[in-house]
């Protein structure tokens, strides 16, 4: 197979979402952009628990979450590096998930999002 056919040939796309407390957003913003994520979008959250418990266990009751649409081959690789963050940063732990995407409209919006532009993601 032609290195051309591989270039354009279509990748899944996920759409990983990353649940941090607030103080640490943008370091796990920094994080996620060096894997080529050309789409992120970070908003508010509330945690889930009451006050009582968030201050026993010294938590912080508000979170960011960050949706990035990622390439089905670089999630595996992506949530290693954010386990990996959650368990060795201090104050900096949190949850990240995926769930796939069934579509995207336009191909120049698709080769954004899977970072395929002109050759580029392969």
């Amino acid at each position: 197979m032609s290195n051309s056919v591989n270039e354009s040939a279509i990748k899944k796309l996920k759409l990983l979402f990353t649940v941090v407390d607030r103080p640490k957003g943008e370091f796990y913003l920094d994080v996620l952009s060096q894997y080529d994520i050309n789409f992120q979008m970070a908003v508010g959250g509330m945690g889930t628990a009451n006050s009582e418990l968030v201050e026993l266990l010294g938590l912080e009751p508000h979170k960011v979450v960050i949706l990035s649409v990622v390439r089905e081959d670089l999630v595996d690789t992506v949530m290693n590096c954010l386990e990996d963050k959650f368990c060795t940063v201090r104050n900096g732990k949190g949850i990240c998930f995926a769930v796939p995407l069934a579509s995207v409209i336009g191909v120049n919006l698709y080769q954004f999002l899977s970072d395929n532009r002109m050759g580029r993601g392969v």
